[in-house]
């Protein structure tokens, strides 16, 4: 297990970018469609990332705690599938619902909605406010497998209240961390 820093392209303020992308079950989600009337959560995950794994029941519990704020979640699988097909849309179904992931877990296989974001790894968080600009980028809290703290989404439980309550963001917030995206040959970000 190599962790890896998210190295943010987004800076707070800059405008979402948009995708549409299918789910695992083929249902197609635009951006506009799953975002909520307060803002919109942009989690970068898969199935098999041991940081993914450690947090993914707390950010289910967190992404149903926010939805009745009115900030949806969204969580988009960018690895290579041909490489890693435990990452795959089957079994994307089964982890979620192990989760109790009542959100999109969208499969974004051309990887260019990963870049546009800026993502690095899994997970990777996302938060944007109501008019499509972000707030947030940064980690879920201070937990990490083998850590010994229990997963609790403080950061961006926090990140979310500020939003809500019309405060500033975080002036330096922590990177995520985790396993790097798994990119396909050739279509590594530029650093």
């Amino acid at each position: 297990m190599s962790e890896v820093l998210s190295s943010f392209q987004l800076s707070p303020g800059d405008a979402a970018p948009d995708f549409s992308l299918p789910d695992a079950y083929g249902k197609l989600h635009a951006r506009a469609d799953v975002a909520g009337e307060r803002g919109l959560l942009v989690v970068f995950a898969c199935n098999h990332c041991p940081f993914v794994l450690h947090l993914a029941d707390a950010l289910g519990d967190l992404a149903r705690e926010i939805a009745l704020q009115g900030v949806n979640t969204v969580a988009i699988n960018s690895n290579d599938l041909s490489r890693y097909p435990q990452d795959g849309p089957e079994e994307m179904k089964v982890f979620a619902a192990e989760r109790r992931w009542d959100f999109p877990y969208l499969l974004d296989e051309s990887q260019e909605v990963a870049k546009a974001h800026g993502a690095a790894c899994t997970p990777d968080f996302f938060l944007f406010r109501p008019d499509g600009k972000l707030f947030y980028a940064g980690q879920f809290d201070d937990s990490r497998p083998r850590s010994g703290i229990a997963p609790h989404g403080g950061d961006l439980r926090e990140a979310v209240r500020r939003m809500l309550e019309g405060e500033e963001p975080l002036a330096r917030p922590y990177p995520s961390s985790g396993c790097n995206i798994k990119w396909k040959p050739g279509n590594e970000p530029a650093l």
